[in-house]
């Protein structure tokens, strides 16, 4: 009875570790790499990203710092096959529990330096990005305001909201080819009984490989408060090279139009028109925001033509942040066409 009672105790636990882990970014989304992911995809995606977000290059980004412990802490555990079976099988916490037992833990104390040093065999960042890559692929991608207020995911496969991506893809071919590996002596005739001895770089071990074009449909996400120039970055997916590791495929955020909003930075700036009469006695109006909750901008007050009054919060969202910029509307005033003798003498009179 016992004995059942500690395994039904083993299997709640185990379901609790595995639901924490679903509830959390994973390590494998962390890395932009599948579950099912091979130790070369694993190590291809760190390097990557720890190149982009290492400490030196991005010098007081928080975020980016932030962003690079992710980073090694989940390679530190995908990496490692024994970890990477306990995370698969029960999560952060089973990994937690693995080290009280007398096990290695994972990304608990390791040092991020290190774990970066290791990789790259404690080569100079710039030594490592001397490697042969092919073309990045540079996508200008307009989106609307409403997805940087709100963010967004767009299905990429034309244009703008659906972009088919085509690219070169290398495969198998017959026959050989030149490669790094080593030398091959032959002999050409260049007429009877004459030879030409040859050198060509060719392996056998290093299959022939071809170009061919494939297409395939990318979901670019768009975060809240990106700012025009970011950059959505699927890497290695730009042009293969051989003998080298393939470019990035990099979808560069332009903001397209709006019909009542325009961006400046953080903050909104929109126009609004009132009558004369709402510009001197006061008004209660409303607009819609982009995510459709109303702002008030009435007011009690008079209001010069072409004010610009400030609403604060009332902005765009800042990347990787709670806080918004400003709303600024500026107030036309629109005054009549013309006006009857009555109507002058009214004013006259109510004005002094």
């Amino acid at each position: 009875m016992a004995h059942r009672r500690l395994s039904l105790l083993f299997l709640f636990c185990a379901l609790c570790y595995a639901l924490a882990a679903i509830a959390a970014k994973s390590y494998y989304d962390i890395l932009q790499v599948p579950r099912g992911a091979s130790d070369e995809q694993i190590k291809r995606a760190y390097r990557k990203l720890a190149l982009k977000y290492h400490p030196d290059k991005n010098q007081g980004n928080e975020e980016a710092n932030k962003k690079f412990a992710e980073i090694s802490n989940a390679y530190e555990v995908l990496s490692d096959s024994e970890k990477r079976n306990i995370y698969d099988r029960y999560g952060e916490e089973g990994l937690k529990q693995h080290a009280a037992s007398g096990g290695r833990g994972g990304g608990m104390g390791v040092n991020i330096q290190d774990i970066f040093s290791s990789f790259f065999g404690g080569g100079t960042m710039e030594e490592e990005e001397k490697i042969a890559r092919g073309d990045d692929v540079i996508v200008e991608l307009d989106a609307t305001l409403e997805d940087l207020y709100m963010g967004g995911s767009l299905k990429v496969r034309k244009y703008l909201l659906l972009i088919w991506r085509e690219k070169n893809v290398l495969k198998p071919a017959p026959g050989k080819r030149h490669c790094n590996c080593r030398n091959e002596v032959y002999h050409r005739q260049i007429a009877p009984g004459m030879y030409q001895q040859m050198t060509e770089q060719v392996c056998e071990q290093c299959q022939n490989v071809k170009y061919e074009r494939e297409g395939y449909e990318l979901t670019v996400d768009i975060e809240k408060g990106m700012q025009d120039g970011q950059e959505v970055v699927f890497y290695e997916d730009g042009e293969p090279i051989i003998d080298g590791e393939p470019g990035d495929l990099k979808f560069r955020i332009r903001t397209a139009p709006h019909d009542h909003f325009r961006r400046e930075g953080d903050d909104l700036h929109a126009t609004v028109n009132i009558s004369l009469v709402e510009a001197l006695v006061g008004f209660e109006k409303t607009i819609e925001h982009l995510d459709e909750h109303l702002v008030d901008i009435g007011s009690k007050r008079i209001t010069k033509p072409k004010e610009v009054r400030k609403f604060k919060g009332e902005g765009m969202p800042l990347h990787f942040s709670n806080k918004k910029g400003d709303l600024y509307i500026t107030f036309e005033v629109q005054f009549p066409k013309s006006l009857t003798e009555d109507q002058k003498a009214k004013i006259k009179a109510a004005l002094g």
